[in-house]
């Protein structure tokens, strides 16, 4: 027999199915209790195993940063190896992003359908292999071709792995645990460049490519092991409620989990998750977090991409570039860190539009300080704490912006059109660098689009606070009424 008035009881929404009541409140074993998954989960502490979650898309996320640090690094060797101009070699940079673009916006929303797991699985299992045999690669063609498949699954695995790790954190710390599991991008990265650097060194690019490969082929077994479905999705896709009450069982043992019904938070509900997207609601935020995203990510992949060949333009070394590269990636995750921390406790949208303003200071001082090795280290700091951690936060608040029937979707589509702004940034450091243009010019230019996320997640938060209101204006006037 349990207490309806027990402490932690998760949030539980207890319904009575039988007459039989005990004195004092208490119900019988017969009693069907109907709880919603998502207070269960915000009312109890983070369980192992939902720290386990997180550790598991930390290391997916990380295979993605390891790719994208390291093309940079390869791209010099191969440009010297072939002979190829710098803008012959940037289709190797677009191929990859464009695949990224297509992924995220194609094969991102089937976690709506199919499943978030599922999902993550494929897109593993595409990116191994063909990160794998783009080591393979004899030409110009084969090579981008390859770069292109890698991005499809990359694209598809990101957004599937941030609303996982999301639907399975409670509200009070989603957003410090999303950008800590999103920081597996920026360690990913800076591993990334720092065993580029060596592997091309006693192997050659090559064997950056087969690192890249093998290691999400060597994590897709324990994905399919420990990784858990979500459990938001299992209730509105009408699982079996032994499989829900287990999920939850490992979050918070219960024995009223064994004759519980669960439900979700409702939506409003729509055609297709992508057509969601674009309902009244949520149109004009989903349009402030595509702009968000396209300038972020074009910061980050322009930088990430040709920082260590810009940095080279004023004759640092391979092994200076690639330590001064690696610090954008160290301040990310810090910046990342640091960020959600905030973002749980302030507006979240004022803390991410401070952040991205300073980073359009910090981005410009590169070009000042690119000279010198410790100047430039400290500034391309700052601005990967900034630009970085900014868009680790920027996806916590995707994931928190959009109600589950169409999470990934939104999720999936922000990443996609993001995406496109990686490519643009991709292809504008070719570009900046064929022009010859001075560094202090070029890093000017690119702080613009820092200022541009900056203003946009300001409106994104008066758009959600013009939301908010509605609902409680409505709620006073019938209460008049």
């Amino acid at each position: 027999m349990t207490q309806l008035d027990e402490p932690d009881s998760g949030g539980a929404q207890f319904n009575d199915t039988t007459r039989d009541r005990l004195p004092g409140g208490d119900i019988t074993m017969t009693d069907t209790l109907s709880i919603d998954v998502s207070e269960w989960i915000d009312r109890h502490r983070v369980a192992p195993f939902q720290a386990a979650i997180v550790v598991l898309c930390f290391l997916i996320v990380a295979i993605d940063g390891f790719d994208t640090a390291s093309i940079g690094f390869i791209a010099p060797v191969i440009r010297a190896e072939w002979g190829l101009s710098p803008a012959q070699l940037a289709p190797v940079f677009g191929a990859g992003l464009a695949g990224l673009m297509a992924g995220a916006l194609v094969f991102g929303p089937f976690g709506d359908r199919f499943g978030r797991k599922r999902l993550l699985l494929a897109c593993v299992a595409c990116f191994g292999i063909a990160s794998a045999a783009s080591a393979s690669a004899g030409g110009l063609t084969e090579l981008i071709a390859w770069r292109f498949v890698t991005g499809l699954g990359l694209g598809g695995a990101m957004p599937n792995a941030i609303t996982l790790t999301s639907e399975y954190c409670p509200a009070r710390r989603r957003s410090l645990l999303v950008t800590t599991m999103f920081c597996g991008f920026t360690i990913g990265s800076a591993l990334g460049g720092l065993a580029a650097a060596a592997l091309i060194e006693h192997h050659g690019w090559r064997a950056v490519l087969v690192v890249g490969g093998a290691a999400p082929l060597l994590l897709l077994p324990v994905l399919a092991w420990r990784l858990p479905e979500s459990v938001r999705y299992m209730v509105n896709r009408h699982a079996p409620s032994a499989r829900i009450a287990a999920m939850l069982g490992r979050i918070a043992p219960d024995p009223r989990l064994a004759n519980a019904s669960f439900t979700a938070p409702a939506g409003k509900p729509a055609g297709s998750p992508l057509g969601r997207l674009f309902g009244p609601d949520l149109l004009r935020g989903t349009l402030l977090l595509w702009l968000t995203f396209f300038m972020s990510l074009l910061v980050i992949y322009l930088l990430s991409s040709w920082l260590p060949t810009l940095l080279r333009t004023t004759g640092a070394t391979l092994r200076t570039a690639a330590h001064v590269t690696a610090m954008f990636q160290v301040g990310g995750t810090l910046g990342a860190i640091v960020l959600g921390w905030l973002m749980d406790r302030f507006d979240p949208h004022r803390v991410l539009a401070c952040s991205y303003a300073a980073a359009g200071v910090f981005v410009a001082a590169i070009g000042v300080v690119a000279a010198s090795p410790w100047g430039a280290a400290l500034a391309v700091f700052a601005a990967g704490f900034c630009v970085s951690g900014s868009q680790v936060g920027a996806n916590a608040l995707s994931a928190a912006f959009y109600p589950t029937e169409c999470r990934t979707t939104g999720v999936s589509w922000a990443n996609g059109i993001g995406r496109g702004g990686s490519v643009v940034g991709s292809m504008a450091g070719g570009a900046m660098l064929a022009m010859g243009v001075p560094l202090s010019t070029a890093f000017g230019v690119v702080a613009a689009p820092c200022v541009i996320a900056a203003i946009a997640v300001l409106a994104l938060g008066a758009v959600r606070a013009g939301a908010a209101r509605v609902p409680a204006a409505k709620t006073m006037a019938g209460e008049r009424a």
